[in-house]
């Protein structure tokens, strides 16, 4: 137990609300990465023993707290003053314009690490090596043409089941399966080979018009699949917010050993002087109410522009960390910072906060 624990320094003593609110954000985005896939080694410390420790110190129980509170009033003051409402007004409308790009930017997003995937000799995630080149770059390019997109996007999530019953570190990116979801939900949109070629076979007189099979059939399930579009922002919010959860209960709390051994491996403790215990307890906190404000669709512009700020800090100071495991989660925060959070958020009750 002693091999882990670092001499926690005086600084963390005097540590103002200022300091905390950045600790959150660094830790979030520093050590709030894909720990599996830049540790060099996993620390033997048991998660009972690790959150006995973290939790009856108070040199990490004060921080949290006080950083928790921080970032309530914080939230409580916004809602109370509303600061610059045409500021917020003017980029709603801006994102608002954007929508029309969403499919398209779902398919990239997912696309390109699939073709990457493929080319590197990994599946879907970079810890699990195993090659199936064909079947992803191939997948991949459809996604990137927009061609036969909603049977793609799910032919691309029952591949990620199946593997995922064999080899379960595949869950360090779930955000395949909201992602996916939701490129089957919303279609492909424009550019794509599949408005190109739906536009050819409904014109009169084509000759491509006479051979296809697929129009009429597409038709009627573009006319019955409408009503549901309108929840592809639920659909995307619950996708990542649970990815978040899921990597900061996993990668953080509940395995330290590999958290605290990112945290010395990268020398976090020389950005923000705290405790290791303090880096790894605050990531994951972080993480998991980031995931909750998204499900809960809280702040969902806000919270997704706070992603977006993490996978960027976290390229900087995770140099190892491999881009391509963050482009489909860049995506998908940049969708809900154009659509908001949609039907069934949160945000629907609050005046204009999203």
């Amino acid at each position: 137990m002693d091999d882990y624990r670092r001499s926690r320094p005086v600084a963390a003593v005097a540590a103002t609300v200022g300091s905390l609110l950045a600790l959150v954000a660094l830790a979030a985005g520093s050590a709030g990465a894909h720990e599996e896939y830049v540790a060099d080694e996993e620390y033997d410390v048991p998660v009972a023993e690790f959150l006995t420790d973290a939790l009856t110190d108070p040199l990490v129980v004060g921080p949290l707290v006080a950083g928790g509170l921080a970032s309530l009033a914080v939230l409580g003051g916004y809602l109370y003053v509303r600061p610059a409402p045409r500021d917020v007004a003017a980029f709603r409308d801006a994102m608002g314009e954007y929508t029309r790009y969403v499919p398209w930017l779902l398919r990239i997003s997912f696309g390109i690490p699939l073709i990457g995937a493929g080319f590197e000799g990994y599946f879907v995630s970079p810890a699990v090596e195993v090659e199936l080149r064909l079947l992803q770059v191939g997948l991949g390019f459809l996604l990137l043409f927009g061609l036969g997109t909603r049977v793609v996007a799910l032919a691309a999530l029952a591949a990620y089941l199946v593997g995922l019953a064999f080899r379960p570190l595949l869950l360090l990116q779930l955000e395949f399966v909201g992602g996916l979801l939701a490129v089957a939900l919303v279609g492909s949109g424009k550019p794509s080979a599949d408005h190109v070629l739906q536009r050819m076979a409904g014109m009169h007189g084509t000759l491509y018009g006479r051979v296809d099979v697929v129009y009429d059939h597409a038709r009627r399930f573009q006319k019955w699949n409408e009503p549901y579009k309108r929840y592809l922002p639920t659909v995307v919010r619950v996708g990542l917010g649970a990815t978040f959860i899921y990597l900061g209960l996993t990668q953080k709390i509940l395995r330290p050993g590999i958290a605290l051994a990112v945290v010395d491996q990268y020398d976090l403790t020389s950005v923000v002087p705290v405790s290791p215990e303090l880096w790894v307890m605050g990531a994951g906190l972080a993480e998991i109410a980031l995931g909750v404000a998204l499900i809960l669709g809280l702040f969902t512009r806000a919270t997704a522009l706070s992603a977006i700020a993490m996978f960027t800090l976290t390229l900087f100071a995770l140099p190892d960390d491999p881009v391509l495991a963050h482009v489909a989660l860049f995506g998908m925060a940049s969708v809900l910072l154009i659509t908001g959070g949609g039907p069934l958020a949160a945000d629907g009750r609050l005046t204009e906060v999203d």
